[in-house]
């Protein structure tokens, strides 16, 4: 289990890392002096509120029953690959939303245009930590 922590840990900050990468090329590269396309930041927004709402389902059907089930059972291997598998798709998601903030970067955009895309997957990337699973409620 603790090696399952660990490594999970090495991937979110690798991730937030790439995050912070992706704004300083998109500051260094630059959109070329093209025109900003307003249709593309509106998509790339309901995806982003979308891909959200999916991270939100994602946590529900797979993190949180498998680390109740590690909490009762923590030899328990399916329950294991269930919640690893559960917060790496959560921060694939996560980095998904940097990445819109790049492409729009890219497309012509602006930083504050971008910006939003960045801090929100950075900020759900550092909320979605991995944690040791506790104690099965006893309800």
């Amino acid at each position: 289990m603790s090696a399952a922590l660990k490594s999970l840990r090495i991937v979110q900050f690798a991730m937030m890392g790439s995050i912070v990468a992706y704004a300083i090329a998109g500051e260094i590269v630059g959109s070329a002096h093209r025109p900003a396309n307003p249709t593309l930041d509106y998509a790339f927004t309901t995806m982003s509120v979308l891909i959200v709402g999916v991270i939100f389902v994602v946590r529900r059907t797979l993190v949180l029953p498998s680390a109740d089930n590690l909490a009762a059972h923590p030899d328990d291997a399916l329950a294991l690959n269930h919640w690893k598998s559960g917060y790496l798709a959560t921060y694939v998601l996560c980095e998904t939303l940097a990445l819109f903030g790049l492409v729009l970067r890219f497309s012509g955009g602006n930083m504050q245009q971008s910006l939003p895309f960045y801090v929100g997957g950075f900020v759900l990337l550092l909320f979605f930590a991995p944690r040791t699973p506790g104690r099965p409620s006893s309800t």
